[in-house]
Order: structure tokens, then sequence, then C-alpha cells
């Protein structure tokens, strides 16, 4: 059984990566097209609601503890070529959020880089290990000094390992974003890895995004340029990543601005300014991306506002299903 004494609440199912025997590889996290069959059985298909209907029934203050909906981060074009034709065969409405720096020709590099990190390298621990070649510095003192930080975030996020969640500190805290995509170019430039050609083969086209609204799909806030710590952005930066984030998807979809009433904060990142912002911008309902209460960020439940419902990761549900 999916619900159990930790999840026996409303909330979201959040997936990312999906791979088939085609153009979109397997890496870390990813999931094929029966694994995904199987996750929907395993939560019970009856359990699932269509995004419009888990949006009502939550207005309403409706909605029951075994009841979800599945969302799709990041604007990746394996969700269109596997997930979706599996959501149109069960009759599954879903909710998408898609950042919109890709449709300017300047996707966030997040997606680039790990395919680049997931198949160039014969394990991804190999790949930390060249990256921390390339930065030629010792972290030894700063993963001690975060060590509490790394325990939480092992807790929050177990389906990380260590090395996983050291390596995004790094990405995160210890370098600037510029600097990290410095060194990641640097890399990507010894491996003569053809950028142009992923920017293709990785994230969403117009026609895309037109097709899941004429499906009867939701589409939602992402960020503009999906930065990894948008709580790090003054709020006049985060509400033009939000603004321009909006104001383009309703340009392609050709919808007025209230049309769009969901979101989810990128890399689970928000700050008080973060909820301001998607709340002067008519968004109802967002989406974070763990099950976990945050004190720190002054949470007292799990689903602690409208703006902050609580996601089950797909790498989760996996582990139960494997356990079971």
């Amino acid at each position: 059984m999916y619900f159990n004494q930790n999840n026996n609440f409303y909330h979201g199912i959040m997936f990312h990566h999906f791979y088939d025997d085609g153009i979109h590889t397997k890496g870390q996290g990813s999931i094929n097209k029966d694994d995904f069959y199987k996750m929907i059985n395993f939560i019970g298909r009856k359990n699932i609601l269509d995004a419009d209907v888990f949006y009502e029934k939550y207005k309403n203050n409706k909605l029951k503890n075994n009841e979800v909906c599945l969302t799709f981060d990041d604007a990746i074009k394996c969700q269109i070529d596997i997930a979706l034709p599996v959501l149109e065969e069960l009759k599954i409405k879903s909710l998408f959020f898609v950042h919109t720096s890709i449709f300017e020709g300047k996707p966030d590099n997040l997606e680039i880089f790990r395919y680049f990190r997931l198949n160039y390298f014969n394990s991804v621990n190999k790949f930390y290990d060249e990256f921390y070649k390339v930065l030629d510095i010792d972290l030894k003192s700063f993963f001690e000094i975060n060590k509490k930080k790394i325990d939480i975030m092992k807790k929050k996020y177990n389906f990380y390992s260590y090395e996983d969640i050291k390596f995004r500190l790094v990405r995160d805290i210890f370098l600037s974003r510029d600097d990290y995509e410095k060194n990641m170019i640097l890399m990507l430039n010894e491996f003569k890895v053809d950028v142009e050609n992923l920017k293709l083969k990785l994230f969403f086209d117009e026609k895309d995004l037109i097709k899941l609204d004429g499906l009867g799909h939701i589409i939602g806030l992402h960020s503009h340029n999906h930065p990894t710590k948008i709580e790090n952005l003054s709020y006049s930066e985060q509400k033009e990543e939000y603004s321009t984030n909006l104001n383009i998807l309703i340009k392609i979809l050709k919808k007025s601005s209230n049309y769009i009433k969901f979101s989810s904060h990128p890399c689970g990142s928000y700050n008080k300014n973060s909820l301001k912002v998607l709340k002067e911008l008519g968004i109802d309902i967002a989406f974070k991306d763990s099950m976990t209460i945050d004190y720190e960020m002054g949470m007292n439940s799990i689903n602690n506002s409208s703006l902050e419902i609580a996601r089950q990761n797909h790498a989760e549900i996996l582990k139960m299903m494997n356990f079971k």
C-alpha cells in the first residue's frame, strides 16, 4: 500500500526524468514507461485526481487524506515522449511546471549539466571527483562546517546519496552560479559536448506547451531562469523571475493573465518573498518538493499553506515499491 502513517495526507507526486530505448537515456532518478504504470497502480488510480479536480476540492476544503495529483517539473522533453502517452491512456490530467528561458533559446543549464554528468562518466561519483579536480580547492573544511546541513538534507531528501548532497552544497552555496557554470562549461568543452543539439533533445518547445494545454493538462509557473536558490534573490528579483515566467506562458498559450493558478518552487527553494510574489501574481496553489515540516521556515504542518503543499518525490515511491 502506498498510503501509510508517513504520507496519509493530500499531496502532489513529483516527477522529473523518464527514459526509453531511444533518445532518452537512463540516468540517476529516471524511470521508464513500465515503472510509471507500476507507480500509478501502487498509488492507486482511484486516489489520483485530475489537476482541476484537485484544485476545486482544495478550494472547497474537500480534499481527502488519500488524494493526490501528479506533477511534472522543468519542461523536460522526455515527459512529453514517455509520460504523456501514459497519462492520456489512463485519462489522468496533470500539472506541468515550466520555466520559460527555454523559449528564448537560453534554457537553464541544470538539465544540460545533469545529462553530461550521467552520460559522459562511468558513474556519477566519478563525475564528482573530476569536478572537484577542476575546482582545485580543498573542500574538507567546507564539508565539516556544513555537516549538520548535510545530515538535515539527507533526512529531508533520503533518495540522494551523501555525495549527491555534498555536490549540491558546493554548487548552490560554496560557488556562485557564475563560478559553477564556468567550471562546468570548461568540462563540457573538454568533452566536446554538442550543447545546441542537447537543447533540442532535452526541453519542451512551444508546440509541446500548447499540446498539453489543449489536452486539458494544467501549466504552472516555475520561474523564468530556474535558479537553484531563488530564496537568495531579492524580492524585486523574484518578482521579475515569476512575472516574466507568467507573461511568456500566457503569451504562448494566448490566455489572460489570471489563467495560471499553480506554481512549484524551483529546486524546492523559496522564502516569504517568494510566497508574497506568487500571491500577488494570482497563484492559488504552489508545491514544495518534500514531505517534511521545515521548522526553520516557520512551518507548523506538512501542508503549511496553500503555497506550501507537500510533494512526494517519485524516487521515494520507487523505494517503497522495491521494499515490498
